[in-house]
């Protein structure tokens, strides 16, 4: 690798799925994404409907990309512009290697 590159990790409420893809797609700096049906867990229990509550769990939209180190700002900046006070956990953390076998 030439670069640093980063995953960026977005865990997403169901609802705001389309609006995330649309978001992401629009990222021109991305390296293309991935997302997948999680279920989160919270013992803290902020934000769940009293079934979350008793199940334990809450649906969410878990979204992963790889994006250059000069672009991480850049990204988080644009989904903070639209998606202030959504509730989007994300989380960065470097690539040390990546490839195709």
């Amino acid at each position: 690798m030439n670069q640093q590159d980063y995953l960026i990790t977005l865990n997403v409420p169901p609802a705001l799925e389309e609006a995330v893809v649309d978001c992401l797609l629009g990222f021109e700096n991305a390296q293309g994404f991935s997302s997948f049906a999680i279920n989160a867990h919270d013992h803290r229990h902020l934000g769940l409907s009293l079934a979350e509550q008793v199940s334990g769990r809450q649906r969410k939209i878990r979204f992963q990309m790889y994006v250059a180190r000069d672009n991480v700002t850049d990204l988080l900046a644009q989904l903070r512009e639209e998606f202030s006070g959504a509730g989007l956990r994300y989380w960065v953390m470097p690539i040390i290697e990546q490839g195709e076998i």
